[in-house]
């Protein structure tokens, strides 16, 4: 059978199959994976909740993982990475995703004003290693903020279903309770659940999560001996690792970031040129990530997340040396692939795109 897919493609050059079973319908395909948007729901400010239903290629995923989807917006597709937040023994195998619409997000804006029944979009298997482990702990902490409370619901459900009876923490950060999505069945689950501790705390507009080591201490005197799930916004990322840092509990703490907090690019103390050898341009270096500066010069560089999550914006670094964003680390190996969105030149660059 997979001969003779082979063999019809090569006679549909240079379109794959699927281009064409596409105009048929968009959700018949024989390698694209896709989905078909079959509920929409807008039930929390700021926020829309999609059903999707896959093509006979999903596999499911694990709670807290992402999947990439893909929408054309203008003519142009963009691809985003959002957190599955149903269970994953979910039986019809459908995928519940609950976008933020972030203040400068096209793809989030896009779909919470527009997504409606019938939408189709491109998916990708689920991926990433912030999940809860094959064997479960005894002790569970889900610690979040704002939009980083998808994967963290997707592990709650998960821990719902399977009858879990160990002890956990889920405590999340949010404007005030109508920006909280499915606040309702998070307060249902602790209700049916004695050994589920939902706990929702409204910090003041603009002011960081007044996160605490007596903040935790109350809520989870156990929370020492626990596994710790962790994703939200910077302010809120930074004082969980402070307490955990100073407990001498970072091997226990699991990290999922859905922004990239950076120092902004200063193109006073920039250096060099940046090539694009694939592309034969060559500009001025800025400063700024290899993503950005690839963009100014002209090109379009796929991308998913722009915050070292997918991998999907990853090239092959010729020559030079770059600094990655995150942690400062400069790397000056050389024929070996970097993302191009949390990696900035130092000095002279040669990127093959």
């Amino acid at each position: 059978m997979v001969g003779l897919i082979d063999l019809v493609e090569r006679l549909t050059t240079p379109h794959p199959l699927d281009r064409y079973l596409e105009l048929v319908r968009p959700t018949l395909t024989l390698r694209q994976l896709r989905a078909e948007v079959t509920h929409v729901r807008r039930s929390a400010v700021g926020s829309v909740t999609l059903t999707l239903r896959p093509t006979r290629q999903w596999t499911g995923h694990l709670a807290g993982q992402y999947v990439q989807i893909g929408v054309v917006i203008d003519g142009v597709r963009h691809t985003r990475c959002y957190s599955p937040v149903n269970t994953q023994t979910r039986r019809d195998r459908h995928i519940e995703l609950t976008i933020k619409a972030h203040p400068h997000g096209l793809v989030s804006n896009y779909l919470h004003e527009n997504a409606i029944p019938g939408m189709v979009v491109d998916l990708a298997p689920a991926a990433g290693v912030f999940h809860l482990p094959e064997q479960r702990p005894d002790r569970i902490v889900l610690i979040t903020g704002g939009s980083g409370i998808t994967p963290a619901l997707s592990m709650l459900r998960t821990l719902a279903t399977e009858g879990y009876q160990g002890k956990v923490l889920f405590l999340h950060y949010n404007r005030s309770p109508e920006w909280v999505p499915h606040r309702t069945e998070l307060q249902a689950l602790a209700l049916q659940h004695t050994n589920f501790r939902v706990e929702m705390l409204y910090p003041e507009l603009g002011q960081d999560p007044n996160f605490s080591y007596d903040e935790l201490e109350r809520l989870a005197p156990w929370f020492a001996a626990a596994q710790t799930y962790l994703c939200g916004p910077p302010g809120l990322m930074k004082a969980v690792r402070t307490v955990f840092e100073a407990e001498q509990l970072s091997d226990r703490l699991h990290l999922e970031e859905f922004t990239l907090a950076v120092a902004p690019a200063d193109p006073a103390t920039a250096e060099g040129a940046v090539t694009f050898s694939g592309s034969g341009i060559t500009a001025d270096n800025t400063g700024a990530s290899l993503l950005e500066q690839a963009e100014s010069a002209g090109l379009t560089p796929e991308y998913g997340c722009r915050m070292g999550i997918c991998f999907t914006c990853t090239a092959v670094k010729r020559s030079g040396c770059t600094r990655n964003l995150r942690t400062g680390e400069v790397d000056a190996d050389l024929d070996q692939p970097i993302q191009l969105c949390i990696n900035a030149p130092v000095g002279d660059v040669d990127i093959a795109i």
